[in-house]
């Protein structure tokens, strides 16, 4: 049995990677954050800015290249992949930090529709870039890039445990109470632009049981991913600078602490990704323990990531502090993504259940 990617599927995500390398630079991710202070004064987007209009260029760029329809059916005009394919895709995305919502449009909304035969009729204007998807789980009311979002889904566990997937009327865009809403979420990362909902109201139910409860672990999955890649970056990073800062003349990554800290983040990674790896294996085929290996690698991608973001910050010292130094930009996007999907207690208890302990 061959326990590794393929050659295509590495040839997918090298192709992803060099695109987004090129055109989701940190100059773009930080293109995303609102100009201006903020209401305690604060300039959180300050720094090497790009034009907006190249913001929304990576997500027509990546439509054209077939990614928003990665999990899509042929017939539905998708490439008929499966989670072991957009899997590397979903880390080159939490990589670089991209600022429009991959996972929930991609990996989640998209597959499901195209799962129940798209009753609204959005699939074509999400696989084309046109339109935009969210999905809020776990009875949250926070939406990422809500000023985006024009067809929203709820994803939700009843108290008798059946899953259940609901459409929010009228999106985001139309018949609904949307006001921002500063959050946790939304200091940590104010690229992502959340919204909180007000009144709103559901179809009733677009979809129940199995189709719902994957379309949370492809969520979940897509999520780790996405740590594992922000993860990288952040780790990156801080070898990169501690090679290069100096002090009374040597090199700090010469300093046995800081190798310290830097191989516990490496080694965090390095346990989580192969669970990510294993956990899209098992729901492309249908394995009975998916979802019990999707929470633990949320699990343990969350605590890496939050784990690598302490360490890079500490090798960091004050400039990692700073709004303009690009650390910020993947630091804050894994502490608000660690939170997303349910966070690592959640999933830990989740995989407790399942085990019935």
């Amino acid at each position: 049995m061959r326990f590794a990617f393929t050659e295509d599927q590495l040839a997918f995500r090298d192709a992803v990677k060099e695109l987004l390398a090129k055109e989701c630079t940190p100059e773009v991710v930080r293109a995303a954050w609102p100009e201006g202070t903020d209401a305690h004064g604060a300039r959180k987007g300050e720094g090497a800015r790009a034009d907006a209009v190249q913001v929304d260029k990576v997500w027509s760029d990546l439509a054209e290249m077939g990614v928003l329809g990665i999990a899509v059916s042929e017939a539905n005009g998708g490439l008929a992949m499966t989670e072991t394919d957009w899997v590397l895709l979903a880390e080159e995305t939490g990589y670089s930090a991209l600022p429009h919502p991959f996972l929930e449009t991609a990996c989640v909304v998209a597959p499901l529709l195209d799962q129940i035969d798209d009753p609204h009729g959005v699939l074509g204007e999400l696989l084309d870039g046109s339109r935009r998807a969210g999905a809020v789980s776990l009875n949250g009311t926070l939406v990422p890039w809500g000023d985006a979002v024009t067809y929203l889904l709820t994803i939700d566990r009843r108290s008798n445990g059946q899953w259940v997937a609901s459409r929010i009327e009228g999106g985001l865009a139309v018949g609904d109470t949307a006001e921002q809403h500063r959050t946790l979420a939304d200091v940590m990362d104010a690229g992502r632009r959340v919204v909180r909902l007000g009144a709103w109201r559901t179809d009733g139910g677009l979809v129940e049981g199995d189709p719902a409860q994957r379309a949370f672990d492809r969520g979940a999955l897509g999520a780790a991913a996405q740590l594992v890649g922000l993860s990288r970056r952040m780790l990156d990073m801080s070898v990169a600078y501690v090679a290069e800062r100096k002090q009374f003349g040597v090199a700090i990554g010469s300093q046995q602490a800081v190798k310290h800290h830097l191989a516990d983040a490496a080694m965090g990674i390095r346990f989580a990704a192969p669970v990510v790896y294993a956990a899209a294996w098992e729901l492309a085929t249908n394995q009975p323990t998916a979802s019990r290996t999707v929470s633990t690698a949320k699990a343990l991608a969350s605590e890496a990531a939050r784990t690598t973001s302490r360490h890079a910050l500490q090798c960091h010292g004050a400039i990692g502090y700073t709004v303009e130094y690009d650390l910020h930009l993947y630091l804050k996007r894994a502490e608000a993504l660690s939170r997303s999907w349910g966070d690592a207690a959640w999933h830990r208890r989740r995989v407790a259940s399942i085990l019935g302990i």
